[in-house]
């Protein structure tokens, strides 16, 4: 397993920027194992996404990485939600979705097509990895969203000089643009579904997961119901759990065999 920490310069992020990557390209020859389930096909590419006051690191457990054979991408989204924010170097949606896969493509031939390439995500990381699978359908496969912090209709009914126990409303103005345009803006999901599916694009295969004891359990329900409204395919599963490390870690083992 090779662990690589690479830095550059973002055109888009106006900054040098920094990233992970994990991959699985040195199995022990004298340690024969039968778990793994490679074939032929190409290494395929998951592009693996913090939350919240979170930073780069690997939480995939295990050796899912050598079993399936994927490499994992790993950035450094800030607390950006991972979408495009109205101020120069605040664009972490075209940071993620043009410029680390074209970076990620050209240095390692990794992420080549759609299929090959997917996303997973915890609470902010998880609105980003749905966001990012709505933005840009045609270079992402399937994205797994795990207590995704989809908070955008709360945020479109903030006024200035609220907030609430997260941050302030300058700061979700920073992210997300006026509040008053979410309804309507790129950086509201459901918006930008809409969208998409209007356009006749093809949507990536979603997975999602939230804990019954999660804060977030209610803004969950309401985006699988969104899904199920519009028709969209979706794999939504509950269980017992609060917004941690141990459900995400849980979930991710249920969804990366589903999902490779």
């Amino acid at each position: 397993m090779a662990d690589l920490s690479i830095r550059f310069y973002s055109d888009v992020l106006k900054r040098d920027v920094s990233f992970l990557m994990v991959i699985p390209n040195d199995v022990r020859k004298d340690y024969p194992r039968n778990d793994l389930k490679r074939t032929d096909r190409p290494m395929k590419t998951l592009f693996l996404l913090h939350g919240y006051t979170g930073a780069a690191f690997n939480w995939v457990p295990g050796n899912l990485a050598e079993q399936y054979n994927f490499a994992i991408v790993i950035p450094n989204g800030e607390n950006s939600f991972w979408i495009d924010g109205p101020a120069t170097g605040r664009q972490f949606a075209t940071f993620l979705g043009v410029e680390l896969l074209e970076y990620v493509r050209s240095t390692f031939h990794l992420a080549m097509s759609r299929d090959d390439t997917y996303l997973l995500g915890f609470s902010m990381g998880g609105f980003g990895a749905l966001h990012t699978a709505f933005a840009f359908p045609e270079k992402f496969g399937k994205t797994a969203a795990l207590s995704s912090a989809l908070i955008h209709n709360e945020v479109a009914k903030l006024k200035e000089g609220e907030g609430n126990e997260v941050a302030n409303y300058d700061y979700y103005k920073m992210c997300f643009g006026e509040p008053a345009k979410l309804p309507e803006s790129d950086n509201n999901p459901e918006y930008l579904l809409k969208k998409q599916i209007a356009a006749g694009k093809k949507i990536p295969e979603i997975f999602m997961a939230c804990g019954t004891e999660d804060f977030l359990l209610e803004p969950n329900r309401a985006f699988h119901k969104f899904l199920e409204e519009q028709g969209v395919k979706h794999t939504y599963l509950e269980s017992k759990g609060i917004h941690d490390m141990k459900f995400w870690q849980e979930y991710a083992e249920k969804f990366i065999p589903l999902m490779f």
